[in-house]
């Protein structure tokens, strides 16, 4: 009498706890046009030996490699990604690739400075989607976040974005008590009129100094609590493995959303996989281990390393951040070393 087969290996990048992993997050640079004071300390922070950042063939190969093996999104970040010098030949290579699922959707998240200059070429690039990061709508409080009174350009990039015909466009606040929490409605109400999505986020301990604390850091339920001082919210079915859940504003067709890593963690639908400026993979945004991919990409290692490369990599990967945790160890790098 013969026995079953075994079930077969899934093909792609699986983790140990069954998670398919579709979405690479690649860090262009760890250089920012911006100070924010929750990322970096005023003088900045000791950049990355430029010899050490991967090259623009360099990206696209590691790219390649997993779109291969099923990677469907992928969201160039930094540092700041419109820094890099090619950043539209960038985008359009990576959105040239093709995998068992067609092409990759090739997003951005950014501040949205070089947009004026940059939305249109990135859109005939190949550029699906943008998020950009706006943390007030006052302008001294900006220059006092960021250490750069850049308001009026954000806000330049933000519509130079829609006029490119970019959709939809989410906005991203990180919410900090004391600082601008009670601007959570006024950023909403800012949104809803320009068309946009606004995205707030829970404050994570990823900054460079290292002085991150929980009483600082604006909760999800503190932030829902605010909004529905001033709108109707009705929650959005369906979240899937997106990191924000959404409500529906007054009804909809608007939405707001809340990225609550902290309070409300979502690893247990996480299929994200991070690759750093300098070639590190990384199995989570808070991982104590690097994956060297630059290694083995400049000594001569073919597509079938680097795929095996990805896999142990997720092998390691945990079932959660483990904040919580009261043995929990900040990453030694800040999160513009290793991209959002």
């Amino acid at each position: 009498m013969s026995t079953p087969d075994a079930s077969p290996v899934p093909a792609g990048l699986v983790d140990r706890f069954g998670r398919v992993h579709r979405d690479l997050r690649i860090s262009l640079t760890d250089r920012c046009s911006l100070r924010c004071t929750y990322c970096m300390p005023a003088e900045g922070v000791p950049w990355l030996a430029r010899s050490t950042m991967l090259s623009t063939d360099e990206l696209v190969r590691v790219a390649g490699v997993a779109v291969g093996l099923g990677v469907t999104e992928i969201r160039l970040t930094g540092g700041e990604p419109l820094l890099r010098a090619d950043v539209v030949d960038v985008v359009r290579r990576m959105a040239a690739l093709e995998g068992p699922g067609g092409s990759p959707e090739v997003s951005i998240t950014t501040n949205a400075l070089r947009l004026p200059a940059l939305a249109a070429p990135l859109r005939d690039a190949g550029l699906a989607r943008v998020n950009i990061s706006i943390d007030t709508l006052d302008r001294e409080r900006f220059a006092n976040l960021t250490r750069r009174d850049r308001l009026d350009d954000t806000l330049a990039g933000i519509a130079a974005a829609k006029a490119a015909g970019f959709t939809p466009i989410k906005l991203n606040a990180v919410a900090m008590r004391g600082v601008n929490d009670d601007e959570v409605v006024d950023l909403v109400r800012y949104a809803v009129d320009g068309g946009y999505e606004m995205r707030f986020i829970e404050q994570m301990p990823l900054d460079a100094g290292h002085t991150w604390e929980r009483t600082t850091m604006v909760t999800q339920a503190e932030v829902l609590a605010s909004l529905r001082t001033a709108f109707t919210l009705t929650e959005v079915p369906g979240r899937g493995s997106a990191p924000a859940e959404l409500w529906y504003v007054d009804g909809g067709p608007a939405t707001v959303g809340v990225i609550a890593s902290v309070t409300a963690p979502f690893c247990g639908a996480c299929d994200r996989v991070r690759l750093t400026a300098d070639g590190q993979l990384r199995a989570c945004l808070f991982a104590q281990t690097e994956t060297d991919l630059r290694s083995l990409v400049r000594e001569g290692a073919d597509d079938d390393a680097l795929a095996d490369a990805f896999r142990a990599c997720l092998a390691g990967k945990r079932a959660g951040h483990d904040i919580d945790d009261p043995l929990f160890l900040q990453p030694v790098r800040p999160m513009s070393a290793i991209g959002g």
